[in-house]
């Protein structure tokens, strides 16, 4: 588990490691704009949208390779991890004949009430067949109850007609 555990922190420092250059550099050029707007008093929320788009553009391109590097090497070991690892620990994986010998879901088969005989066996016996303990528990379909509509006036006969 701690294996796992560890390879998920991998996972998040990845991310962090990857998405930190471009969020400082839209933040940088945020601060700078918003500098500039407050000497120059031109408050347009446009102003900032274009250079920070242009700069984070061209962040992903001069790292690009790197991110890759790091994205590749992170599915290598991911890749390592599930292949190779994880099935020669006995911790995560089954036995091959695990099911030969056991039923799995034999437990949840059966109610947590219903031990030894009750509903669940009669259900297994009679596949179809829905027991009720008593009548008054069966739903009954019955029509909704419905307020009295009122008459369409002379124009929606109308076009009710058409």
């Amino acid at each position: 588990m701690e294996l796992l555990m560890e390879y998920l922190a991998k996972g998040f420092v990845t991310m962090l490691s990857i998405t930190v250059p471009c969020v400082l550099v839209a933040a940088s050029i945020g601060l700078v704009v918003g500098i500039l707007q407050a000497v120059t008093q031109v408050q347009e929320q446009t102003i900032a949208a274009a250079p920070k788009i242009i700069l984070v553009f061209i962040t992903i391109i001069l790292l690009g390779g790197w991110y890759v590097k790091v994205l590749s090497d992170f599915f290598t070991e991911g890749t390592n991890l599930a292949f190779n690892i994880v099935p020669k620990n006995d911790n995560y994986v089954l036995p091959a004949d695990y099911y030969r010998y056991t039923k799995p879901f034999a437990s949840e088969m059966y109610d947590a009430i219903d031990k030894g005989g009750g509903k669940t066996e009669y259900l297994l016996k009679n596949p179809g067949k829905v027991p009720y303990s008593q009548t008054q528990n069966k739903t009954r379909m019955a029509p909704a109850n419905r307020g009295s509509n009122p008459t369409p006036n002379f124009i929606e006969r109308n076009k009710i007609g058409r």
